[in-house]
């Protein structure tokens, strides 16, 4: 059966976040310093930031990787801070990384409630938790991350906020070893927000997005 989103609940803190073990921000840490990440699209962006430090794969959940860090394994780690939120671990937060650094993977932080596309009766009791404004910011982020032709393992980054009904995406993709980036911002009525998605990729397009994402799909 085709499914449809019913609902998109307003949105939790979107940043990524730095938790170091020596308490110091990502800008006044160690050149050298061990950073623990496995997503393609926070190494990117870190690297465009800061090549003189050293990305390092990390895996497992929040607690494990948590863990990691305590036991020495990496001077730092990055995660997205709404996971950290969410499991009541706030204090474990060293820095909130700005947008101007890092920008977030589309949606992040927001929860979608996915139901049967046909079921009305489930569909009307779950549209009074939809949250407008979070769903209109991540149907543009979506969009823009579609028209690229990305999915999560591509360095693709993306974030809207609304202000009076008005719709500012930024977004942004990088070489995945930060050497270069592409980044730009659009703006248009909440109620355009597929086509705002479809703007900025083209705006990023004609930069040279895709040949950074091509590069990335041979590494």
């Amino acid at each position: 059966r085709a499914l449809r989103i019913a609902a998109v609940l307003e949105r939790e803190e979107p940043r990524d976040a730095v938790v170091s073990s020596s308490g110091e921000p990502f800008d006044r840490l160690p050149a050298g310093s061990r950073i623990g990440t496995s997503s393609v699209r926070r190494r990117s962006q870190l690297l465009h930031r800061r090549q003189d430090l050293q990305m390092l794969e990390i895996r497992g959940n929040v607690d494990t990787r948590l863990r990691k860090l305590d036991e020495g394994q990496y001077d730092a780690i990055v995660i997205a801070a709404c996971g950290l939120i969410r499991l009541g671990l706030e204090e474990r937060i060293t820095e909130y990384l700005d947008f101007s650094i890092m920008l977030p993977e589309p949606g992040q932080g927001a929860l979608a409630i996915e139901a049967r596309a046909d079921d009305s009766e489930v569909l009307e009791l779950l549209s009074g938790l939809d949250d407008p404004t979070s769903r209109a910011c991540v149907e543009a982020e979506r969009s823009f991350l579609r028209a690229l032709g990305g999915g999560c393992r591509v360095p693709i980054a993306a974030y809207a906020s609304c202000k009076d009904g008005e719709l500012e995406l930024e977004g942004a993709v990088n070489a995945a070893d930060g050497t270069a980036q592409v980044r730009g911002k659009a703006t248009a009525p909440m109620t355009e927000r597929i086509a705002l998605g479809q703007h900025l990729a083209d705006q990023l397009t004609v930069k040279g997005a895709k040949s950074l994402l091509r590069t990335e799909g041979k590494g």
